[in-house]
Parts: C-alpha cells; structure tokens; sequence
C-alpha cells in the first residue's frame, strides 16, 4: 500500500513551506519512498472523517497499509525508524539524533510558536508590547544555547539527521521576524538544509500546491 498523507488544501503559510506537511515530504524525499498527498479543506480538518486519522484536527496524517499517525514529529520518526537516511546505525549516534528531533520539536519550537500566536491574538491587547520582549528573550536564550552547541558543525549531531530536518523546519518560522539575522552560525545551518536535494523537492510540491489555489 502506497504511503498518504494529508496537507492544507490552502495553506495559511501561503507557499513558504512552513505547515507541518513540509516537514513529512522532506523526510519521505530524503529516504525516497513515494507517497500520495490527500488535500483537505479547514472545514473538512473538522469533519469526523478527517477526526479519525486526527483526533485534533489538523494536518498532517499519515497512512500506510492500515497504520494511521498523526503529529509530524512522530510520522518523521516513524519514517526515520523505517527508512535508512535520517538516523546513524551507530545506537549511540541513533540516540542523540532522536534527542534532537525531541529538542527542536519540545525546546525549540514552543516560544517560537508562542510568538507567531501572540501576533495575531494578542497584538490587538493593550499589554501586548510588554509581553512580547519577554517571548523574544526566551527566543534568544535557546538560539543563543543552540548556536554555542552547533559552532562551526555542519549538522547538530555527526551527519545530517532527522534531528536536523526538525530543527531547521523549526527555525525557519523565525523568517521575516529579524531575529535570525543576529545568528550567522544558524542562518547558514537553515541555508544548508534548505540546499539539499530532498528539501528543494518537498518545498517545490508544497509550494505547487499553493499556487495551484490561488
């Protein structure tokens, strides 16, 4: 049975590859397998259908010869698990690429969603502008963590991994903030991920999408 996942019909991201999906379409270029992409509309992410596959309604999901996932964080290691490109053989090597994946998705990621969140359901509060230093220094203080760790390493833990795909997904929702351009060591980190072969098919699929749309 062919692999399928689920994308936005429409995407709010407007083509720039930043929905979740992203991330599943790289990590299945990046192994080479195939797969089908089923397009579901924001009112059908709520129906019971598209509930079954994803109890929260969002995308994406992933189906295969009866296996169903959701999360792309648990589909990309669910792909990595099974497919070889994305985790070392060594069990050490494994293992620190797998924290990887869990820090870029559990330490990483949240502030910087917390930002893109407060935008546009708090910017409207009157004590919006206190708040949002406070989410840029939490931003800064795991960038700042992350940049030490990386140093002049091209990938976070040997070769690239899975762990990286996540972390420079995660990263790239900082574009258009100003905050990247203080951090030249993961710039360049983002710039090699983004240069890959598997990615620049992922983001040409998604972006066709998009276009497609409008």
């Amino acid at each position: 049975m062919s692999i399928t996942i689920t994308a936005f019909e429409a995407s709010p991201d407007r083509g720039q590859g930043l929905a979740r999906d992203m991330r599943v379409r790289w990590a299945l270029e990046e192994v080479g397998q195939p797969y089908d992409v089923r397009l579901v509309s924001f009112e059908e992410m709520k129906q019971l259908a598209h509930l079954a596959l994803h109890p929260f309604g969002q995308i994406p999901t992933y189906e295969e010869d009866g296996l169903v996932l959701f999360e792309s964080g648990a589909i990309v290691f669910h792909i990595a698990q099974h497919h070889a490109g994305l985790l070392p053989d060594d069990a050490h090597a494994r293992a620190r690429a797998i924290a990887w994946m869990f820090a870029a998705l559990n330490t990483v990621e949240p502030p910087i969603v917390d930002l893109e969140q407060s935008e546009y359901a708090e910017g409207d509060k009157s004590w919006f502008e206190e708040r949002r230093p406070m989410i840029h220094d939490r931003i800064r203080g795991r960038l700042d963590q992350l940049s030490t760790r990386l140093g002049d390493a091209d990938w976070l833990a040997g070769g690239f991994s899975a762990g990286d795909l996540l972390m420079v997904m995660v990263l790239r929702r900082l574009e258009g903030t100003g905050i990247l351009q203080d951090y030249p060591i993961l710039s360049a980190y983002i710039a090699r991920g983004e240069a890959r072969p598997a990615y620049r098919r992922a983001f040409a699929d998604q972006l066709a999408v998009f276009e497609a749309s409008r």
